[in-house]
């Protein structure tokens, strides 16, 4: 299927073209356009992630170095930082958006029997964001204190092979709890969050969306104790109690009753409280649930360090949030490949090994399979293994 295909070439080949196109049709991306199509800056950018490129000068320069084998890896129009610079720009960001979309959907059916850890059959979501700092005299439209600019990138994250199923960028100054407001709540998921998305009235929209949280409580939460139930001490639980709230503001935000579980860490030596309006789950699930939240702290760390998202190709909001959804692409791509191949290594190993070997021609299912065979060094050890469950 691929033989004589650099493995670059293999690694786009599972987009659908057809897919591709209809995302391009649906903003007019490429209206007359002759050279430097949606798809030849698409696979630049994807190329840049790839091989960690740290600017527009370093893709040109990277690129225009291997000229004769461009034509072959699909790439038809001539390859300049000021081209590049210029469809980062002007393109609608939503092609690509829409691309991660297509590419989330067909990763979550990958993993959606994927193990958890944890009884449970309900899809269930990490919710968070991450702040990403900017040069404040080069993306003035990202204020976010007098000398400093930033974005937050909101991520709702499926625990079931960490696939974001929902991205969103916003200003730094942006909390995230409003975030909450902007998402569409799935009946009978479970939605697993911190202690900063605590605002009552919002919660209270997923107990009517027929959804579930499991939330970290603050201190000094003001509540009624209604009801207590057993618990098994030894597992770390403290108790289990049904609790209605009594602040003055809180319960007229959340007047149904709520489920406060308390669990002590051994490990770090801290007690840790859980809200959550999930009465038919066992309590310590319940706080095995909040644990899986770490994976959205992962997935944030490991895009961090392996993909090319702390350093933006372009300045305007538009090229920022078209190198977000290429870099998610990409990101979701890898995983699609990696359950499609059944490959064991880690994520980190397989994108080591498409870093250095995007104009081999090796088959891409022996080149992985080469990739589980190694000893793999303490340098490999050390990294974030988010796939490897």
């Amino acid at each position: 299927m691929h033989s004589g295909k650099f493995v670059l070439a293999q690694l786009l080949d599972w987009i659908h073209p057809q897919q591709f196109q209809r995302c391009v049709a649906r903003y007019g991306g490429d209206y007359k356009v002759r050279r430097f199509s949606c798809w030849d800056q698409f696979l630049c950018l994807a190329f840049a992630q790839l091989t960690y490129r740290e600017s527009l000068r370093d893709i040109e320069a990277c690129l225009r170095s291997r000229r004769p084998q461009l034509y072959h890896l699909g790439l038809r129009g001539e390859i300049s930082r000021t081209t590049l610079a210029d469809a980062n720009e002007a393109r609608d960001w939503r092609i690509y958006a829409d691309l991660a979309q297509g590419l989330i959907r067909q990763a979550r059916l990958l993993y959606a029997h994927d193990d958890l850890g944890v009884e449970l059959e309900q899809t269930t979501y990490a919710l968070d964001a991450t702040t990403i700092d900017l040069c404040l005299s080069l993306f003035p439209w990202a204020r976010f204190r007098r000398t400093k600019g930033a974005v937050k990138m909101h991520t709702l994250l499926d625990v079931r092979g960490s696939i974001p199923t929902t991205v969103s960028v916003s200003n730094g100054r942006t909390h995230e709890v409003n975030w909450l407001d902007e998402l569409a709540f799935e009946t009978n998921a479970i939605y697993i969050m911190d202690r900063g998305y605590l605002d009552f009235a919002r919660l209270h929209t997923i107990e009517q969306s027929r959804a579930f949280f499991v939330i970290r409580a603050k201190e000094r939460l003001n509540y009624c104790r209604l009801h207590s139930h057993p618990v098994v001490t030894t597992t770390g639980l403290r108790s289990d109690q049904t609790i209605s709230l009594t602040g003055f503001y809180s319960r007229q935000s959340y007047p149904d009753k709520l489920r406060r579980v308390r669990f002590h860490d051994l490990e770090q030596a801290r007690t840790l409280v859980f809200l959550t309006n999930h009465f038919g789950l066992p309590a310590l699930t319940v706080s095995q649930l909040y644990c899986l939240r770490w994976r959205v702290e992962l997935f944030f760390k490991w895009i961090k360090q392996h993909l090319r998202i702390k350093a933006f190709y372009g300045t305007s909001p538009n090229a920022v949030r078209t190198q977000l959804w290429v870099a998610v692409s990409v990101y979701v791509l890898v995983a699609i490949i990696r359950k499609q191949l059944k490959i064991e290594a880690s994520m980190f190993t397989i994108l080591q090994i498409l870093s250095v070997s995007t104009f081999d021609k090796t088959p891409l299912p022996q080149l992985l399979a080469q990739a589980e065979r190694q000893n793999l060094s303490g340098d490999f050890h050390n990294q974030l293994l988010l796939f490897n469950q």
